[in-house]
């Protein structure tokens, strides 16, 4: 199986290959590499396209998780394209993967040719939300993930009726609390980079779910407005996982806009 040991961690990475530009995805809170699976297909044939697990998530986590920021995820990603032999990608990240994807853009800007960010936001959580998630995650943490909680994630998440939320829950309900517990501290605890925002010069393509609960529109917005070279894409009807949920929209902007970037 794929590993890579970089920064004391071993990732887990897909790579389809091929001598095409690389696209990196990185994944959101809660997900690993799978959920890009309708983008690797579409794209796989004219790009390279890699996914990894993140710290604490997927075929990465281990029994242990120590204390992390989403500037070490951006160094782990950083370190992985030096594991892969790449020297510029096209950077695609969803929710927390835009939040260690726009950080490694501001600390190793000559990796970054491109950044695609999807249902993300430049700055913190809303502070309205933080308490209905902080009560969810103390439940989850001592009592296991009730099919009850499981079905309010999988709402947040994937949105209702979705035909592939069982794996998803069934994944959920693996998780271990050590896991659980860093990372909903390194989402928390993240700085706030919307002032940042003018100093990421490269095309960016901004794609946003319209009902998407867990960051709302106007937060995405707010980020691209603040991005010198920014392009938004609003998928009706999408909810967080936009591009999961909703790959019939979502992948044709990824294609027309990979296929405008020159150099």
């Amino acid at each position: 199986m794929p590993f890579a040991q970089v920064n004391g961690q071993k990732l887990y990475f897909e790579d389809s290959g091929g001598d095409g530009p690389a696209v990196v995805f990185s994944h959101g809170l809660l997900m690993d590499g799978s959920m890009f699976e309708p983008q690797v297909a579409a794209l796989k044939s004219r790009y390279r396209c890699i996914t990894w697990d993140e710290r604490g998530h997927g075929q990465t986590a281990t029994d242990t998780c120590a204390p992390f920021t989403y500037y070490d995820s951006a160094n782990d990603l950083a370190a992985l394209l030096a594991h892969l032999g790449i020297q510029r990608a096209v950077l695609a990240g969803m929710s927390q993967g835009g939040y260690l994807s726009l950080r490694c853009a501001l600390t190793h800007p000559e990796l970054v040719r491109a950044l695609v960010l999807i249902d993300t936001q430049a700055m913190l959580e809303d502070p309205a939300k933080m308490p209905h998630h902080q009560a969810l995650l103390e439940d989850w943490l001592s009592n296991g993930l009730s099919d009850a909680n499981a079905g309010v994630v999988e709402h947040i998440i994937l949105g209702d009726g979705w035909p592939g939320g069982a794996a998803w829950r069934a994944k959920w309900k693996t998780y271990l609390p050590v896991n659980l517990l860093q990372c909903f501290t390194t989402l928390a605890s993240r700085d706030d980079i919307s002032d940042r925002m003018p100093d990421i010069k490269v095309p960016t393509l901004v794609v946003h779910g319209e009902s998407d609960e867990a960051i709302e529109l106007p937060r995405a917005m707010a980020m691209a407005h603040a991005l010198p070279n920014a392009q938004v894409v609003t998928v009706p009807g999408a909810g967080h996982a936009a591009n999961l949920t909703h790959p019939g929209v979502v992948n044709p902007a990824i294609e027309k806009f990979l296929a405008s970037l020159t150099g």
